[in-house]
């Protein structure tokens, strides 16, 4: 290819949009903040102050993430969060003053990707946002991977689903790890998720099944098991965190 030629495909490569993210939120106070912030951190925002408005804009402009309020004038944030992921996978951020372990639970249980209680900061909104499309491209490009590996506390923890194999690792050696087949059902399901946080009764119905979708202390007992087998310290773990009163959350991939 001729130097002309090589700047031409360079100069006509063409450039990818910004996300795009979707605020919902009728208080408009909270969405000039949003868009003032996020277009500050190189994101493209639409907005919409009702469920209604919201549903449409999420149909027609095909967000990159949606950021939702659960109080909206004419309809709960929680339906909203139901019918789009009835129709889409894109990752749904709720941000609501209601923080009530049930008002959560709701929301994740209807498909909600993670949650943020207002007031919340900016550096811990950004983060969000990015594990969430982080977790949204993995879904997309690399839906096949069964390969899971995290760094956290001078430890390495990689999980191979296919091979059904775990081992831990740090600067001294590396281990092989034992589980029952109910531990490693449990822990492919939080890989399967990873950086999303998974209600007790989302992780109870499909490792143990909907007959189970109460026994949460049968949970937490298993999640302790899963803790002492990979945490250099099981009582501060780094890896298997939980989201007090409402389930856990693997650490997101750092492949």
């Amino acid at each position: 290819m001729s130097e002309n030629a090589a700047q031409a495909s360079r100069i006509t490569a063409p450039i990818p949009h910004p996300p795009l993210v979707l605020v919902i939120d009728d208080e408009d106070a909270i969405r000039r903040f949003l868009r003032v912030t996020l277009e500050s951190q190189n994101y493209r925002v639409k907005e919409a102050s009702t469920a209604n408005e919201g549903l449409i804009q999420a149909r027609t402009q095909r967000p990159d993430l949606i950021l939702l309020d659960l109080g909206l004038p004419d309809g709960d944030g929680v339906s909203v969060t139901r019918t789009i992921r009835a129709e889409s996978t894109v990752p749904i951020l709720i941000l609501s003053a209601r923080d009530q372990e049930q008002d959560k639970v709701a929301a994740l249980d209807a498909g909600a990707d993670d949650y943020l209680t207002k007031p919340f900061g900016i550096a811990e909104l950004a983060a969000r946002i990015r594990t969430a499309l982080r977790h949204a491209g993995r879904r997309g490009g690399n839906a096949n991977s069964t390969i899971y590996e995290a760094v956290a506390a001078g430890r390495t923890l990689r999980i191979d689903i296919a091979s059904r194999t775990v081992k831990v690792a740090d600067a001294k050696r590396t281990e092989d790890i034992r589980l029952t087949p109910t531990e490693f059902q449990f822990l492919a399901f939080l890989v399967k998720h990873a950086g999303k946080v998974l209600t007790h009764q989302m992780i109870l119905k499909e490792v143990w099944g909907p007959t189970h979708a109460a026994d949460v202390q049968y949970l937490r007992v298993y999640a302790g098991q899963l803790r002492h087998k990979l945490e250099a310290d099981p009582a501060q773990p780094s890896f298997l965190l939980t989201e007090p009163g409402v389930g856990y959350r693997l650490i997101e991939t750092t492949t």
